[in-house]
This record gives structure tokens, C-alpha cells and sequence, in this order.
């Protein structure tokens, strides 16, 4: 189910009533992007469903009374107080998706950040820090093929020239798709004075695995993400006539993807690590035609550097070998990396304080907290998942729970702005 199940929506009167409630802006939310066929998102970078979910963002900010920036790299900002002040303690996540994604995977954090704004404010908490909500764009890189675009941008993790060279399926480059958007994408770049203002940034996000469901606990808290990244393989065999060339005649590249795919399922179990083919094309791509060329992206992760290394090694030696048989060449490009990331002990732990201890606990996904932490002290929320299930239509998330997240993140806000 995409939408919060109707057997846990609270009673009257049970909902935050100060501004727009968690449930309003979530039923608001909730259509934007969504196929009717699969139900699942396609909320992509600069397209028409990423400008209403930006306009549903800055309806937001307008209606609490912050201060609305976008800056130089299309990330939304809604300040309460003064940006220019510094130590700023800022929350968000983001709006866009993966094809067909859940409902959950970045608007459950964009959504309870402006909630945990309005339960300060029914608290009536004085912050003595300024606090922001972001909207980070382009998270899940669905459309150019790179993850957290907006966020490396502003980290100065990914360069102006390389972010004018990404493309999308269609052959749209991302300059292209920001100028058609409105956006000026001779702007983009680093941008430190911006992330020198932030003294602190908090995620809130839905639980990608099923830790917290198996512990009984509504909230965690991050302890690490694990080292992550995209690998391109490409096989190069010989189109020919899939009705007339005998098989011991043909070089066909999809035979040694095929092999590479049951190859990396392997050597990830036998590592402790996860390995993916999750997407795939094919040249000439006809039902009678043997392929000249396969194309197939890995997505890989591990505990450590060390094994996911390990990992991506076994599986192109495992290509290489199958395509030496199968005389179909294979070439391996690495397109994104992100390292370990170890969240700060002292804004972790301080976390745990302010919720009386709470979880914590590893996550294989990326995250822009995760992309920020290496010029900013970061931290990670985690709201239950009871299925484990993400990037899928399926995900999804008990409401009790993602108001008890609400609650977790206006703690955390007050103990970090406020006192």
C-alpha cells in the first residue's frame, strides 16, 4: 500500500493541528508523481512531477512563514531565523524517486520536518539557533544515472564539468533538462559558505531493511552507511540472425551477462555483501536478432572497503572469464562511489540522549546526510518499516509510527536549537 494504512490514521484531534498537519501535507503529497498503473512514483529530476513536488515544498515554507531559498544547485531551503547567523540545525531529506518507488523513501522526511516545525511551535519552544528544512535535489539519480546530485554538488563531490556531462536515457543533458526546468545551470557547483552555516543536519528517513520491526522499536538512529557504488559492464558481441546462425557459431553478449548476473548474486552471499543488476539494455534490442552489445549496471555494497573491493573484482574477473568462452569482450566502468560514512559519536550520542536511547543501527542505502558528512556534523533518523520493503510501491510505514518519528524529530530539534 503507498499510502499510510487507513487502519492506523489517527483519531480526531490526534494529528498535529498547528499549520498543516503530518496527514494534510501527506495526502497533498501523495498523488504528485504517481502511475496509475504500477502506483508506484516517477517523481524524476526537473520534470513536471519534480516541479509540483517543489512547488508543494515552498506552498509549505509560505504557509508557516519561512524564509524560501533555492539555491545555486536547485536544492529548497525554508528557514526559521536568520540563515546568515550560522549553526544553523537543519533537517530534510528529499522528493524525488526511483521508477515506480515507494511513497515513503524521501518525502516521509521532508513531511515530518515541517510537522516537527509545527509540534516546536505547539510547544511553544524558543529556538536560539535558526532551523531549516531542505529539500535536496535529484537524490536517487534516477533520470541521469548519478545519486545525489544536488547534495555533491554543494559538497564540491561533484564538479561543475562532470555534472554538465550527465545525460538521461533519452540523450537530455542535465544542463538541458535545468534550463527547460528554469533553472540556470551555469550556477551549479560548490557551495561552502552555504553548508558553513549548518551546525548540525538531522535525515529523518523510512527504514530501507527490517531491524526496527524485528526489535519492536518505532524509531533508530544511524550509525554508519556502508560503502557504496554504480558499476557499468558492457559486453560486445556480434549481432546476427537469431533463426539461422547455429549456436555454436554465435558471440552472444546476453549469455555472458546472464552468467554475470548469477555470478555476483554469488559471490556477494559468499562475502557477506549485496550485489545488484537492476538495470539493463540491449542492442539492437530485437526479439529475432542476436545482441551486439548488453549493457548492465551493478550496484554493489558492503560492510567494509575492503570486501566490496573484493566483491566488484570477483564479479569482472567472473565477466571476463565467461566472456573469454562466449567470445564476447567485456569492459567495466566504475560511474559513482560514495566511502564509508561513520556518523559523528558526539552528535550520535547525543541523539540517543535526547531520545532515551533509542536503536542504533547500520544501513546499506545512501543517503544525502551521508554525502554532507564530510563537511557537515551529520545524523540519521530511522522510522520503521514492518515489510523491509523500499523502492518499491509496496513500502511502506504505520502512521503511529511516523508520528512517533514527528515526535523523535521535534526532540531532537528542541534539544539542538533550543537549549
Amino acid at each position: 500500500m503507498t499510502g499510510l494504512p487507513a487502519e492506523s490514521a489517527p483519531a480526531a484531534g490526534t494529528a498535529l493541528e498547528t499549520g498543516a498537519s503530518f496527514h494534510e501535507m501527506w495526502a497533498e503529497l501523495l498523488p504528485i508523481g504517481r502511475n496509475p498503473d504500477s502506483g508506484g512514483y516517477r517523481r524524476y529530476a526537473w520534470t513536471g512531477a519534480d516541479a509540483d513536488c517543489r512547488a508543494w515544498f515552498r506552498a509549505q515554507a509560505t504557509a508557516r512563514g519561512l524564509s524560501y531559498e533555492l539555491d545555486r544547485n536547485g536544492n529548497q531551503w525554508a528557514w526559521l531565523g536568520d540563515p546568515a547567523a550560522g549553526d544553523a540545525v537543519v533537517t530534510g531529506s528529499h522528493l524525488d524517486s526511483v521508477p515506480d518507488g515507494g511513497a515513503f523513501d524521501g518525502p516521509l522526511g521532508v513531511v515530518s520536518s515541517f510537522a516537527a516545525l509545527d509540534e516546536l511551535a505547539a510547544r511553544g519552544a524558543r529556538p536560539n539557533r535558526p532551523l531549516a528544512v531542505v529539500n535536496f535535489g535529484d537524490e536517487e539519480g534516477a533520470r541521469f544515472g548519478l545519486a545525489c546530485v544536488g547534495s555533491r554538488l554543494a559538497a564540491g563531490q561533484l564538479t561543475t564539468a562532470a555534472a554538465h556531462r550527465l545525460r538521461d536515457a533519452e540523450g537530455i543533458s542535465l544542463p538541458q533538462a535545468m534550463e527547460r526546468a528554469g533553472h540556470d545551470p551555469e550556477a551549479i557547483g560548490p557551495d561552502p559558505e552555504r553548508l558553513a552555516r549548518i551546525g548540525a543536519f538531522v535525515e529523518l528517513h523510512v527504514e530501507q531493511g527490517r531491524a526496527l520491526d524485528l526489535s519492536g522499536d518505532p524509531v533508530g538512529i544511524a550509525s554508519a552507511i556502508w560503502p557504496h557504488g554504480r558499476w557499468r559492464f558492457d559486453f560486445h558481441g556480434e549481432a546476427n540472425h537469431a533463426g539461422t546462425t547455429r549456436l555454436e557459431d554465435r558471440h552472444d553478449p546476453m549469455l555472458t551477462y546472464a552468467n554475470t548476473v548469477l555470478a555476483a548474486r554469488k559471490k556477494a552471499r559468499l562475502a557477506g555483501a549485496l550485489a545488484t543488476f537492476g538495470k539493463v539494455s540491449v542492442e539492437p534490442n530485437g526479439v529475432n536478432a542476436i545482441p551486439s552489445l548488453v549493457r548492465g549496471w551493478l550496484d554493489s555494497r558492503a560492510a567494509d572497503q575492503e570486501t566490496l573491493d573484493a566483491v566488484v573484482a570477483e564479479i569482472e574477473r567472473a565477466a571476463q572469464e565467461r566472456g573469454a568462452r562466449d567470445g564476447v569482450r567485456v569492459s567495466v566502468a566504475r560511474e559513482s562511489f560514495t566511502p564509508v560514512v561513520e556518523f559523528g559519536h558526539a552528535l550520535r550520542d547525543r541523539l540517543s540522549a535526547l531520545l532515551g536511547g533509542a536503536p542504533v543501527l547500520p544501513t546499506g542505502a545512501g543517503h544525502d546526510a551521508g554525502i554532507l558528512s564530510a563537511a557537515v556534523p551529520t545524523a540519521m533518523l530511522f522510522v520503521r518499516n514492518p515489510t523491509g520493503v523500499s523502492h518499491s510501491p509496496a513500502e511502506t510505514a504505520r502512521e503511529d509510527d511516523c508520528l512517533a518519528g514527528v515526535t523523535a524529530l521535534a526532540d531532537v530539534l528542541e534539544g539542538l536549537a533550543c537549549h
